[in-house]
């Protein structure tokens, strides 16, 4: 089956193609794909709202991640917000900073954080899928690392950073490897419900 990446993000092409395509799912990424605006207030709408959109635009299946970091000790922050939080021209080394300025005098036991990721499939029909993965981890003291993008440097999982892992490493842990095997799974038996090759 052929599906549309409903992202602009590289990255997020890459770590999507790299889990699916062993499944046998085509990622075609939509370069022209008009940009939607994330006005949801949940990971779950916001993957949704930008899952349809590309679907309506291009009339195949379209898959959207939404996704962000949540830090405990800021009530859940930078969150649905993780891209823009330190601005609509930030990238990601501004993001990283931000974060540890606000984390600057938390004790490493405080620094706990959840990466999530919401994955949501929208069919032409109508049809949708979610999944949701979690991963739990502390954020670093300072980046360590230089694989990965987005707040990789900081989230340490164990004795890695995401961005000190393989790219095998961080799919076997990550929110967006949990949540992507989860939205197989949904996906192999919806293609078993309605005769699907």
């Amino acid at each position: 089956m052929k599906f549309v990446m409903a992202t602009h993000n590289p990255n997020k092409v890459r770590e999507l193609s790299r889990i699916l395509e062993p499944l046998g799912i085509e990622v075609v990424p939509a370069e022209n794909l008009k940009e939607v605006e994330e006005t949801g207030t949940s990971f779950e709408e916001n993957a949704y709202l930008k899952a349809a959109a590309a679907c309506k635009e291009t009339g195949f299946p379209a898959v959207a991640d939404d996704s962000g970091l949540c830090v405990h000790v800021l009530n859940g922050q930078p969150g649905v917000h993780s891209a823009r939080w330190a601005g609509p021209n930030a990238d990601d080394n501004d993001r990283n900073q931000k974060l540890l300025a606000a984390l600057k005098d938390v004790p490493p036991k405080d620094r706990l954080a959840t990466f999530v990721s919401v994955i949501c499939c929208v069919f032409p029909n109508g049809d949708i899928l979610t999944s949701r993965g979690e991963c739990q981890g502390i954020i670093a003291d300072e980046p360590h690392g230089t694989d990965g993008f987005g707040y990789d440097p900081l989230f340490l999982v164990g004795e890695k950073t995401y961005a000190q892992m393989t790219a095998q490493e961080k799919d076997q842990v990550s929110h967006r490897g949990k949540a992507l095997r989860r939205f197989a799974e949904n996906l192999k038996s919806y293609k078993e419900k309605h005769h699907l090759c």
